[in-house]
């Protein structure tokens, strides 16, 4: 389900960048035949600004990237996150992606409720279902066709930037996309039984935010975006505690019981949100979310886990998005790789839209 802004040819091999707000997650992956291959991975502070992030900076620190990488190619795919794009489900008239481009570009307002000029835009159309919550068959439907689809945007000077910053690093974009689809893609190859037969809810925890999408049978028809992510919960562990930041983060995963209490306070508020939105995708489709599968670095506490399951009233699991790769990873970090795995889902899921 890639929803690219800048896509070219299909890849063999690609570098995969997720730029995420507090770390970059990067994945080097390579495709033989039906197999998907890690190379490598790479995991680094995000560059730190002031006010903008300049194309300048992100040449530089994409030349990190690459080195830490050992990267053989000089292809990138590149995931931006919530705060630079928009994922929205729209009601369109039946004509080619092309053209629904061009007429998201000229009236956002009346697609998409919002004011989104200077935005790049890409589609994606959700095959109909028959659902007898959002369809009355005996009732003529008022004016011409349309498809229900699901819209990606981001600024087109972001995107710009994006291409004179890979330019300038020596590399080549293939494609830029929105990160909150990439666990999606992930999941799919990682766990096909499910993503095509079962409805599930994918929920990523990221730095300052945490993305809920919700797949009916491999359709994504829900995401949403809740300004809680692991910073919050780091950060009020290391106020409560008078701790540093780094011992928290450390407390968060290996999570001794004595701080339960002070993390509850934390997470209540990030499930009773997630909670709505499982609420309101049920209501709405007379169906239940039978799991609730959680990636990002802050899924790895298994108290984590435990209150958001609390909370959502759904199995809440952890998902290891490189299960489906084989590995061809340097020595060191094929041991490193189960730890860091939950973070990569985005990266990987936006290294196999150029792969497929």
């Amino acid at each position: 389900m890639a929803l690219p802004f800048l896509s070219g040819k299909k890849r063999d091999q690609v570098v995969s960048v997720d730029l995420g707000g507090r770390t970059t997650k990067a994945v080097q992956m390579q495709r033989k035949g039906d197999r998907f291959e890690l190379l490598s991975f790479a995991v680094m502070d995000a560059p730190i600004y002031e006010k903008t992030l300049t194309a300048d900076l992100v040449s530089e620190h994409l030349k990190s990237i690459l080195q830490a990488l050992e990267a053989k190619t000089r292809v990138l795919a590149l995931s931006v996150g919530v705060g630079d794009s928009v994922v929205r489900h729209a009601d369109l008239p039946q004509m080619p992606v092309s053209d629904m481009r061009q007429v998201l570009r000229n009236n956002t307002k009346n697609y998409l409720q919002q004011d989104l000029s200077r935005h790049a835009f890409d589609c994606h159309i959700i095959p109909p279902r028959n659902n007898a919550k959002t369809q009355d068959k005996t009732k003529p439907q008022a004016g011409p066709p349309k498809y229900r689809v699901l819209v990606a945007g981001a600024r087109e000077q972001l995107l710009a930037d994006l291409q004179a910053a890979v330019k300038s690093a020596g590399a080549t974009i293939d494609m830029v996309a929105p990160g909150l689809v990439g666990p999606v893609n992930a999941f799919e190859m990682a766990m096909p039984e499910v993503f095509s037969k079962e409805v599930i809810a994918l929920v990523d925890i990221g730095f300052k935010n945490t993305t809920i999408s919700i797949l009916q049978e491999g359709d994504l028809l829900l995401s949403r975006v809740v300004a809680i992510g692991g910073d919050r919960m780091t950060t009020g562990l290391a106020e409560v505690l008078s701790i540093s930041y780094a011992e928290a983060e450390g407390i968060k995963i290996g999570m001794p019981t004595e701080v339960q209490t002070e993390l509850e306070a934390i997470i209540l508020p990030l499930g009773r949100e997630l909670r709505a939105s499982i609420d309101f995708y049920e209501h709405q489709n007379d169906r239940a979310v039978s799991r609730v599968y959680v990636s990002g670095g802050s899924s790895r506490s298994d108290l984590v886990m435990q209150m958001l399951q609390s909370e959502l009233m759904v199995d809440c699991l952890p998902w290891n998005p490189t299960t489906f790769l084989q590995p061809a990873l340097p020595p060191q970090q094929m041991i490193e790789i189960e730890q860091v795995a939950p973070q990569l889902a985005v990266a990987v899921g936006a290294a196999v839209a150029t792969l497929s």
